[in-house]
């Protein structure tokens, strides 16, 4: 092959420079030639906003562009404030690279039907307007929850493993459904690339219905099974979204600690002591308790405190990343955090409730509960 004239090389040469200069990370496998735009959805809060801070200071990224229902504290990026659903969302997403999706609703104390609602179609519309934008790749995020949690699960779970989650436990439905959208979206829209990650057990200003657990006066311990708890701090989760969105690493990506904390180490490290029940007794008191309004944790929840459902993250690990924080220190930062707070089976008491029903006896309350509104619902059913 001939080598082409010097004035074609010169040029080049001198667009190899520019590029080289508008990238101080110097390129490299997996990265942008040139800084990136990158959006980020649900900015102005949690995850997202410790995300959108990270971008600001990052001197891989040219530009942040926020998009929240209310504007947030980080005054350096370029703010929009609208619905993840609103269809304008592609004209705000025009220019960017990387659209970072962030946006869900995944509160205990939402309605389930506006929950699924908000997250599916919040996520439906990103991935329509980001591709009618020009945008080049999405970066979504769900959980290891979506595997599932069950007795078979090999530890850890690889991550190209079946996705065996069912729709009982809180938010795992719409979760499926938004990897469902993501499997889709390149396939719709030639031309995206959909990241997706899948944090462990997420720490760190974090309400669920697995942080919650740890909340409890004992914890619960269903008879025959075989917990494994591995953790993800919110740090570890922003650093991996960061290097997803500078492409860095694609595909579906597994976050959390390295190893994982059999449940007599937690109960040792936690210094709480386990209430162990027959699985029956356990799994139909939390059915009942949800369902008669008592308790926001649906019964499903209760299999990922009774399987494993540990990740590799091998896929990040693979691309440089690793993990800041352990296991330990994450449960460490996790009771420090719900230190004070008071929850049974899921349901927060007030401090006055707690200390009048005392550790045991809140837990035998409202499991007695139950019974009883269920001789009640007999007796109606008689007369």
């Amino acid at each position: 092959m001939s080598s082409p004239d010097p004035t074609v090389r010169a040029a080049r040469n001198a667009a190899a420079q520019t590029e080289k200069a508008d990238d101080p990370a110097g390129g490299g496998a997996g990265r942008p030639l040139r800084r990136p735009v990158i959006a980020v959805t649900g900015a102005a809060s949690g995850v997202g906003a410790l995300l959108t801070r990270a971008l600001v200071d990052s001197d891989e990224v040219k530009e942040v562009v926020a998009i929240d229902e209310r504007r947030g504290d980080v005054a350096e990026a370029h703010w929009h404030v609208l619905d993840v659903r609103d269809p304008a969302i592609a004209d705000k997403l025009r220019g960017a690279d990387v659209v970072v999706h962030l946006a869900l609703d995944l509160d205990l104390e939402t309605d389930a039907a506006a929950r699924t609602a908000y997250n599916v179609r919040g996520t439906q519309t990103v991935l329509t307007a980001a591709a009618a934008a020009g945008v080049h790749r999405v970066v979504l995020c769900t959980s290891a929850m979506v595997y599932g949690a069950l007795p078979d699960n090999d530890v850890p779970l690889a991550e190209d493993a079946e996705l065996r989650a069912t729709a009982d436990a809180t938010g795992v439905g719409d979760l499926l459904e938004i990897e469902h959208l993501a499997h889709r979206a390149p396939r719709a829209h030639p031309g995206l690339n959909v990241t997706v990650l899948r944090p462990a057990v997420l720490v760190g200003g974090t309400d669920t219905a697995l942080t919650r657990y740890f909340e409890s006066p004992r914890l619960l311990v269903v008879a025959g099974s075989r917990p494994a708890w591995q953790f993800c701090h919110v740090e570890d989760l922003v650093s991996a979204l960061e290097h997803a969105a500078l492409e860095k690493v694609d595909g579906e990506l597994a976050v959390g600690c390295d190893g994982w904390l059999e449940q007599e180490e937690v109960e040792e490290l936690s210094g709480i002591r386990r209430m162990e029940l027959p699985s029956s007794v356990a799994l139909g008191a939390a059915a009942r308790l949800h369902r008669i309004g008592l308790t926001p944790s649906p019964a499903g929840d209760l299999a990922y405190t009774m399987y494993p459902w540990v990740v590799s993250g091998s896929r990040l690990h693979d691309a440089g990343w690793r993990p800041r924080w352990t296991n330990e220190e994450v449960l460490a930062e996790l009771l420090e955090e719900v230190a004070g707070r008071h929850t049974v089976a899921g349901r927060r008491l007030g401090r006055k409730d707690a200390t009048a029903a005392g550790a045991a006896g809140a837990t035998v309350a409202l499991l007695g509960t139950a019974a009883l509104v269920r001789r009640a619902r007999k007796a109606r059913r008689r007369i």
